[in-house]
């Protein structure tokens, strides 16, 4: 079931990393300098999504608890009320995306990508709210275990963002070349087109019916949404820290120069694709280990956690040998620049290990939010991540480190944050033990005293 489960939450994740990679490959194309805006845009944008998208995605084991205690009503309450909390989600996502400036300067970014970047991001900024409402409907059909209701409106969206891409970036039929402002306009459009699909299947698909969905909407319930905010704050923020640790890189990088740039957002890329099968698994584990947690059966919950570590652990090593193996012939996928293809097969390297420590991280962070931990893990990614990661790689590439000379190169940054995401990895690992035994501790305790 969980590997079932997990595979069809993979197919709707790579239909949605197939956006970003079609849009990468499709602005490579097009030019240079498309691909090297987009690159930093994307990195903002990433930025702020993932890190607000985390606080909704927590909202999973919530329900899925309530379904293993068999409150269904009780569910489309709570769903109501989440409600609200998208909207302060959707107005943060809008003025950050509106109002980038302060960003930018800091990040030191070139003035030749500047006014491509901004209108980049605010056309998404538009396309933020129903970006967040989709999650939404799809963070709930996970934690029903229907992930299948998600996975082919998300296919069927890929056949509308492709072409759409192709004609606003280069232009024709009467339309003006956009660059990589073409990419956000189809991205507004699809994610419209996702949420009108959404409300039609909550109202007609028959695993939606018996939770009460279309009562009136209650006014709000401070308390429920309190609880919504204490798991899900850290867990955004958690999120935050982990993809800016990420996403920060490009915004650095960018300084060295437009070919490094656009060697950067390819490896950046294939790193994105190969995340889609942790947080596939994770996903899928974390809705099977928090409906045995509220049927009242930590055991069952702990079978699945170990058998979704061994599970991604096997697929993850399988992947990163594959990629060792063909970066030249990846590279060579996305650019045509026979520099830009130097770089990113150099990187791609740096990847493969990056996604062994990613897939360990990803499933066991996830995990740790079932059984309600949650500020531990946002302490380790910010003194790990952001303290060693980023800020060891900013050091290294620009000022030196610890006795080595500067490096400015984007392998300085990849080189850094791997050994800092592989510590981060070993941290949860134990965190996540200690969290299940503790929770079985507590199971036998209740019985004995039962």
């Amino acid at each position: 079931m969980i590997v079932r489960h997990a595979g069809t939450v993979l197919v709707g994740q790579l239909a949605v990393m197939a956006f970003g990679v079609a849009d990468t490959m499709i602005a490579g194309r097009y030019s240079d300098t498309a691909l090297a805006a987009l690159s930093v845009g994307s990195a903002i944008y990433i930025s702020v999504y993932v890190g607000l998208i985390g606080i909704v995605q927590a909202l999973l084991p919530i329900w899925a608890e309530m379904l293993g205690a068999g409150k269904k009503a009780a569910i489309g309450r709570s769903l109501r009320q989440s409600l609200y909390l998208c909207v302060f989600i959707t107005l943060a996502g809008m003025a950050a995306l509106l109002f980038p400036g302060a960003l930018l300067r800091w990040a030191k970014v070139p003035a030749s990508m500047l006014v491509e970047v901004q209108n980049y991001l605010t056309v998404l900024a538009f396309a933020f709210a129903p970006s967040i409402l989709f999650r939404l409907y799809s963070t709930f059909s996970q934690s029903l275990g229907k992930p299948l209701l998600v996975t082919w409106l998300q296919v069927g969206a890929l056949a509308v963002k492709i072409p759409l891409s192709i004609w606003l970036v280069a232009g024709g039929a009467g339309v003006e070349p956009m660059g990589a402002v073409g990419c956000a306009w189809a991205t507004l459009v699809v994610n419209y087109l996702l949420v009108l699909l959404a409300f039609v299947m909550l109202r007609t698909q028959p695993p939606y019916h018996g939770f009460e969905l279309w009562r009136p909407m209650e006014r709000p319930d401070w308390t429920t949404i309190g609880h919504f905010a204490r798991l899900g704050l850290p867990g955004g923020l958690a999120y935050l820290v982990e993809v800016t640790s990420f996403t920060l890189m490009a915004l650095f990088i960018a300084r060295l120069g437009i070919e490094a740039s656009a060697g950067h957002q390819i490896a950046a890329s294939m790193a994105a694709v190969l995340y889609m099968m942790p947080l596939s698994m994770a996903i899928a584990c974390s809705a099977r280990v928090s409906f045995w947690l509220g049927a009242g059966k930590p055991e069952s919950a702990k079978r699945v956690v170990i058998l979704g570590l061994k599970l991604t652990a096997a697929v993850s090593i399988t992947l990163a040998v594959s990629l060792l193996t063909a970066n030249s012939y990846v590279a060579s996928l996305y650019s045509s620049n026979p520099a830009i293809i130097t770089i990113a097969a150099s990187l791609l390297g740096w990847v493969a290990f990056y996604h062994l420590a990613d897939s360990v991280q990803a499933v066991c962070a996830f995990l740790l939010r079932s059984y309600g931990v949650t500020v531990a893990p946002l302490v380790l990614y910010g003194v790990l991540l952001w303290g060693l990661g980023l800020y060891g790689g900013y050091q290294l590439t620009y000022q030196g480190i610890a006795g080595f000379a500067a490096r400015p190169q984007p392998a300085s940054f990849w080189t850094v944050s791997t050994i800092a995401l592989g510590l981060v990895a070993l941290g949860f690992l134990g965190l996540l033990w200690r969290a299940v035994s503790q929770s079985q501790g507590a199971s036998q305790a209740k019985t004995q005293s039962a």
